[in-house]
């Protein structure tokens, strides 16, 4: 099974950017995705790329300021975040749907997770 580890994440103020990587143990020729969760929340999908990144979609609540990117010669996964605002403040977790290689929203479609970065946006 692929092993995922995201790194990138922090502390940053309202309006400014991050980019969360997510390394893959091997190959990824998959679908990917990015999910978070917020405190007392549940896990929310955010971004997922098709496994040539030919496509992707975004939730509605981070259309036009972040951006999933991959690059499968070097097995990583990226969420470029900018205009960050208090309500994206939550643990980042980037997920693999193995066998599949389309979009998916739905976080139980996914196999394999990375134990999740911690994004905290506040002044």
């Amino acid at each position: 099974q692929v092993q995922l580890v995201e790194s990138g994440g922090g502390l940053v103020q309202p309006g400014g950017s991050l980019r969360l990587s997510c390394a893959a143990s091997g190959r990824t020729w998959n679908a990917m995705g990015w999910f978070r969760q917020g405190s007392g929340k549940e896990r929310e999908f955010v971004a997922a790329i098709t496994w040539n990144g030919g496509s992707t979609d975004y939730a509605d609540s981070v259309k036009g300021r972040f951006t999933i990117s991959r690059d499968n010669a070097e097995n990583m996964l990226y969420l470029q975040m900018s205009s960050l605002k208090p309500e994206d403040t939550a643990i980042y977790y980037c997920a693999v749907r193995q066998y599949y290689r389309h979009i998916s929203y739905d976080a139980r479609d996914y196999t394999s997770w990375g134990q999740g970065t911690q994004v905290t946006v506040s002044s």
